[in-house]
């Protein structure tokens, strides 16, 4: 009688497709911090490499050259900001609700590695085609916001005014998280974005004109 085969020891292909994203996940991570703390031009792949005992050619076989691993990371950092400013256009509300809410999530996600390194990156720092798609996903983000910042001054909820300078007041106090937010700090993530979110919410808040009922 034919023996049953037992379980195969090697890995299938959902295992290694599993395994191929892990190690993917594990290289962009060590590459993201980085470029974070030391600068992209001052970061060597070599480095990165050593950080996790694999060579120099395991970083091209997972994630290409040192362009395309800086844009993947910036992408996903602005990736993140643009989901969240989609579900607030879902969300409904004024427009004051819908702006703190994404507010706090943008700020959330300028604490985070990847939202860290879009603001840590210098467009020049990008080979064309990638500094043209950095570009243009920043002002479909900056478009959203407005769209929200706009809203808001519509109904009422959001002192009016232009909301294109607004915009850029908001989004610039936000991104400037990433420059000073230092993880190990006394604050957590969500309480430097609830402090730096209210501020800019006071300042964004109607005023009563003289003369007029409080």
């Amino acid at each position: 009688m034919a023996d049953v085969a037992g379980p195969s020891p090697w890995p299938n292909s959902e295992e290694r497709a599993r395994q191929r994203d892990e190690k993917r996940e594990a290289l962009l991570h060590a590459a993201v911090r980085s470029f974070n703390e030391r600068g992209f031009h001052a970061t060597s792949l070599d480095e990165v490499a050593a950080s996790l005992n694999v060579s120099k050619p395991t970083i091209y076989y997972y994630l290409g050259n040192k362009d395309e691993i800086l844009f993947e990371c910036v992408r996903r950092g602005l990736d993140s900001i643009r989901q969240a400013a989609q579900a607030v256009e879902r969300a409904g509300g004024t427009g004051m609700e819908r702006l703190r809410a994404l507010m706090l999530d943008y700020a959330v996600i300028m604490t985070r590695d990847f939202g860290m390194c879009v603001t840590r990156t210098a467009d020049h720092e990008l080979s064309g085609d990638s500094r043209a798609k950095f570009r243009a996903l920043k002002r479909e983000i900056d478009a959203t916001v407005r769209r929200v910042v706009e809203d808001g001054m519509a109904d009422g909820t959001i002192a009016a005014g232009d909301a294109r300078m607004t915009t850029f007041a908001v989004t610039g106090a936000l991104n400037w998280i990433a420059r000073w937010y230092e993880p190990d700090g006394p604050m957590t993530s969500q309480a430097v974005a609830d402090a730096c979110v209210d501020t800019l919410i006071n300042g964004l808040a109607p005023r009563n004109m003289p003369g007029k009922e409080s």
